[in-house]
């Protein structure tokens, strides 16, 4: 004869069946809490208090910190907002950091404010000494931001975002792992990995955004300083140029304008417009 479960070992059950439910949620909950916080930390939009931007700005331990509050600087300045000025000195610090993302954020933001009056740590100064900066996108970004304040001296910088990067094996050895043509890259991007005579390996990595236009394949062997891999710039990198050429470009620049122009995949419909718009304004400023 069967015996029915009694009350307490019903309750029992129920009892455990609501705990693994509370269980069940709360895991479910902390697997989307996670990731907010990871994006609430890192998301460079949200807005930091005077406070923290000090904060952020001498957080050598995090330099996404520092961009973040770069970022922020940057916005306030733009805004016209005159509290900024107080972390005029930490752009002009932050200009020789040891991290290139700073670097390349800091010399953005420089530009934002071009009144010499304002800008009385030396801003410009600071952009020039850049100009020598071992990235090329740091260069690059100091040459542009150069352009707001009508100085020309980082031409050759920026026709140089205009062009290929080159990459070369920096050791002899086997490529032993690469990836493939036509993949968009960013910046410091892994591309490939080599394994020099002593069993070591390297990694190699894209200087600038952008696709990469040929690698050398996997097994592949190269010597020292050889070419692996030629990476075009990112679209939005050469824009950024043309804009530029187009107020301190010369007839000599003409060549390397001229290939944005063509009607091809991987050139935008905006970078070609610009490249177009550069070339007119290059011949009527020289009157050609």
């Amino acid at each position: 004869m069967s015996t029915l479960p009694s009350a307490a070992t019903q309750s029992s059950k129920r009892s455990m069946s609501r705990n693994q439910r509370l269980l069940f949620f709360l895991t479910a909950w902390l697997i989307c809490l996670m990731p907010f916080l990871f994006w609430w930390n890192t998301w460079f939009g949200r807005k930091l208090s005077d406070r923290q931007l000090t904060e952020y700005l001498h957080d050598t331990k995090k330099p996404r910190h520092i961009q973040q509050a770069l970022v922020q600087v940057g916005e306030r300045i733009s805004r016209g907002d005159a509290t900024a000025k107080q972390w005029y000195p930490d752009l002009i610090r932050l200009a020789v950091d040891p991290i290139e993302e700073v670097r390349n954020t800091d010399a953005w933001v420089m530009g934002q404010d071009t009144s010499e009056a304002t800008s009385s740590p030396g801003f410009r100064e600071t952009l020039l000494k850049m100009l020598n900066d071992p990235s090329p996108m740091v260069r690059g970004n100091a040459a542009l931001s150069l352009v707001r304040f009508g100085d020309a001296t980082g031409r050759p910088q920026i026709l140089a975002l205009l062009q290929p990067a080159q990459i070369t094996a920096p050791a002899s050895g086997s490529i032993v792992d690469s990836d493939r043509p036509g993949t968009a890259i960013h910046q410091g991007g892994l591309i490939a990995k080599l394994r020099d005579k002593d069993g070591q390996i390297e990694e190699i990595r894209s200087p600038i955004p952008g696709r990469i236009r040929s690698l050398v394949g996997t097994d592949a062997f190269v010597n020292l300083g050889a070419q692996v891999a030629i990476v075009d710039p990112a679209n939005d990198q050469v824009w950024e140029a043309l804009r530029a050429l187009y107020l301190i470009g010369q007839p000599d620049d003409l060549a390397a304008i001229r290939p944005y122009e063509r009607d091809l995949p991987d050139i935008s419909n905006d970078v070609r417009r610009q490249a177009l718009e550069t070339e007119q304004a290059i011949r009527k400023r020289s009157g050609s």
